[in-house]
């Protein structure tokens, strides 16, 4: 199970534990984006400290319907307390949480100022 909390701004957040380069995990706040259909979006000054590999230059689609080339790197989360390889879109916005991480997983949210979320594996 994987816990967060409701801001002031109605987003949904939690800190997602990501592997540094040299190993170590860093938790990093991150807004759930059920808009969002890929995995992770970091800035790239977020993605440059934790020292994530480039791995190629991927198109993406905006939520304005523009398209957009994009830097994408590697990186290992710990999601729902297990190590999992995703690909992290660099882009210059707030870190975004999207569907693909989501995808198999029960998410209740309290939408309030410092409602509760939880994340759950579906059986």
């Amino acid at each position: 199970m994987i816990t967060g909390v409701v801001n002031a701004y109605d987003e949904a957040t939690i800190r997602l534990p990501i592997r540094t380069a040299d190993g170590q995990d860093q938790a990093v706040e991150v807004i759930v984006d059920t808009g969002f259909t890929g995995s992770l979006t970091l800035p790239p000054t977020v993605i440059a400290s934790l020292g994530l590999p480039w791995r190629s230059r991927g198109l993406v689609i905006l939520a304005n319907g523009s398209e957009e080339q994009c830097d994408m790197h590697a990186a290992t989360v710990l999601w729902d307390g297990m190590p999992r390889n995703i690909l992290v879109e660099a882009a210059q916005t707030d870190p975004l949480l999207g569907m693909a991480l989501l995808h198999g997983h029960d998410v209740r949210i309290q939408v309030v100022e410092g409602g509760s979320m939880i994340i759950e594996a579906l059986p």
